[in-house]
């Protein structure tokens, strides 16, 4: 619920800063006090659009803050944690910065928000209804909103929606199928050739690895041998061998460590020398032993070796990329010839047709049962409003299915006896929508989530005995301090059903006019309604008809 509401430096608002409690609160002041221009501050600090010309005058910045008690509003909670921004679960406050050049800036918690952001975390805090508020009601889109959040369907709206989008992405596939067959099987053709030349390629990776090492050892075969035997013959035929000259290195040392068995360590490295001078001849002549000078399998590799070129050639591919990109033409290969056959979309359209059916289906009887219920509810609040006579139906109109169901919600009524039942805006006068208005919001509220409403004159072109029975009405909504309720009317028998009421003046301080608000003791609250009452002149018998209507 809405807390505290401070405004500096907004229109004619110089500082002001409001604590607000739970029930039916009313505001009240003469006409040009500045009532709707606390409404519009608030909306702005709910983050509606904000414009140049709202700053008041000689200041650089207006600076609106609004403080909410979120503790049960589960919604708003779930937003915040969603969003990332910082929730005790407690307390919520929302502040806006306008510019004196329009622009402005927005902060949820202290930190700074975008103002969608700030506008959709509003949606769970604050309605508001203007006095013209009754023309959206014609709207068929308002009507359906009003049916289903009265009705509570959130969830199976949303599985609507979601079954809708489904099938009709769907659809849209199936359709896009249709006009490009031709292009699917040229498609299909040519990744069914390509793949079916890589498959007699039979052609992997690590093989293809493995091919050029094959080669070039094949290919340079003639020259390796030839190196070999050089090096065999530089290690042991001949008299100038590498073992020829260790043998008499070893003999040389063994001689001189007889003299001296400093040396003995030498020795020890000419020996190892000697034995790998063995072991590597022993190595290069089984290495050229292995080594076979073999023709037909060279041009074997080789033919093979160009055939994966000509493929790569063909159809410009890297030889290192061709094993993984054939999985993907496969892949295709395989949903084309599913998408050509038609069964898997058609099967999955199928059953996404009888998940959406199964969801609108359930949609619309719920729909028809509350629209039951809050035909009865609207025409008992009618009834109380004047319309004696009157009947109010929720009427259900087959349309083409949407993401919003089967039907189109329409409102209907019939303002005497026997009388056919038509769309509102058909029947219904400027002064009589004021009334029907009032009575759907009143009844179709109760359900409402948001835990704080403000009606701002809807009681527009409402006198006499409906006036209080208006008044009695919104004090229902606020009763139980379940909710907050917050009208700005000039009606004193609305006004004298409310638990708090707060007056709105206007005053001249050093040549600017200056916009004051506050909330009226029981001595107040008489003057006030007398005020309301009788004008500018307040006589014994206006007091004393004030305090009538206030008990």
């Amino acid at each position: 619920m809405l807390e505290n509401l401070s405004i500096k430096n907004y229109v004619i608002v110089d500082q002001l800063s409001l604590n607000f409690s739970s029930g039916f609160s009313v505001l009240t002041g003469e006409t040009g006090a500045g009532k709707s221009i606390l409404i519009d501050a608030l909306s702005l600090a709910l983050g509606q659009r904000s414009m140049s010309g709202v700053v008041r005058k000689s200041a650089d910045k207006a600076d609106i803050s609004a403080s909410f008690d979120i503790t049960h509003n589960k919604l708003a909670l779930k937003w915040l944690t969603e969003n990332e921004f910082n929730s005790n679960e407690n307390e919520l406050l929302l502040r806006r910065v306008i510019f004196v050049d329009g622009k402005s800036k927005a902060f949820i918690n202290g930190v700074p928000a975008t103002i969608s952001q700030v506008k959709a975390l509003g949606e769970y805090l604050v309605d508001i209804y203007s006095q013209n508020s009754h023309y959206s009601l014609m709207k068929s889109f308002t009507q359906r909103v009003i049916l289903d959040s009265f009705s509570g369907l959130n969830r199976e709206l949303e599985e609507v929606k979601s079954s809708f989008l489904k099938w009709h992405e769907l659809y849209l596939k199936d359709e896009e199928f249709k006009k490009n067959k031709e292009n699917y099987l040229k498609e299909l053709e040519e990744l069914e050739e390509k793949n079916s030349e890589f498959i007699k390629l039979d052609f992997t990776l690590s093989g293809w690895k493995k091919l050029q090492i094959d080669h070039k050892l094949l290919a340079n075969s003639s020259e390796l041998i030839y190196g070999i035997q050089q090096c065999i013959s530089l290690i042991e035929s001949d008299e100038l061998s590498l073992n020829q000259t260790i043998s008499k290195l070893q003999s040389q040392l063994k001689n001189l460590v007889s003299l001296d068995n400093r040396l003995e360590n030498h020795q020890t490295i000419i020996d190892s020398i000697a034995t790998e001078s063995f072991e590597l001849s022993r190595e290069l002549n089984r290495y050229m032993e292995s080594l076979d000078i073999n023709e037909d399998l060279q041009h074997e590799i080789e033919l093979k070796i160009q055939s994966v070129f000509d493929y790569c050639r063909k159809y410009r591919l890297k030889p290192e990329e061709i094993e993984s990109l054939s999985q993907e033409w496969q892949k295709k290969i395989d949903t084309l010839n599913n998408l050509l056959s038609n069964k898997g979309i058609i099967t999955l359209l199928d059953e996404a047709k009888k998940e959406y059916d199964l969801f609108s289906a359930m949609l619309s009887n719920k729909r028809k049962e509350s629209g039951k219920l809050l035909s009865k509810v609207i025409t008992e609040k009618l009834n109380q409003l004047s319309f004696h006579n009157a009947h109010f139906l929720v009427n259900l109109k087959s349309v083409e299915p949407s993401e919003n169901g089967n039907e189109q919600v329409e409102f209907l009524i019939s303002t005497y006896l026997g009388a056919e039942a038509k769309p509102i805006q058909k029947v219904a006068s400027g002064g009589e929508l004021s009334r029907i208005s009032l009575a759907i919001r009143v009844a179709s509220i109760s359900q409402a989530e948001v835990p704080s409403m403000i009606f701002d004159e809807v009681d527009v072109g409402i006198g006499g005995g409906v006036a209080e029975v208006v008044g009695k009405l919104l004090e229902g909504l606020g009763e139980g301090n379940k909710r907050q309720i917050f009208v700005i009317t000039h009606l004193p028998q609305v006004a004298a059903q409310s638990s708090h009421h707060f007056k709105i003046t206007k005053k001249l301080v050093d040549n600017e006019t200056i916009s004051q608000i506050q909330l009226l003791d029981d001595v107040e609250r008489v003057e006030e309604i007398a005020r309301m009452l009788g004008g500018l002149k307040i006589t014994d018998k206006t007091i004393d008809h004030a305090k009538e209507i206030l008990n």
